[in-house]
């Protein structure tokens, strides 16, 4: 898995060859996340994407929400890498 658990986030960084290929990479990863009606704080510097998982309405803890999304964005993410 790409994502670490720490201080009750999964967090990620993803790399990508540049800002069209990250941004390409959110769009999907915004279309499974409204889909799982669970949505990830995240940044976007250029050619990085920062992700951080958290279920704020379960005390801002690691839920089996987070790891579904994790395992979906590792999976899209394994179309650019």
């Amino acid at each position: 898995m790409l994502f670490t658990e720490k201080d009750n986030t999964l967090k990620a960084e993803f790399k990508f060859k540049d800002f069209r290929q990250a941004f390409a990479f959110m769009t999907e990863v915004a279309f499974a996340a409204e889909a799982a009606n669970h949505h990830p704080e995240w940044s976007n510097v250029y050619n990085t994407v920062v992700v951080k998982l958290t279920t704020h309405d379960a005390g801002n803890t690691v839920t089996q929400k987070d790891h579904d999304l994790a395992f979906s964005i590792s999976k899209i993410y394994g179309k650019y890498a």
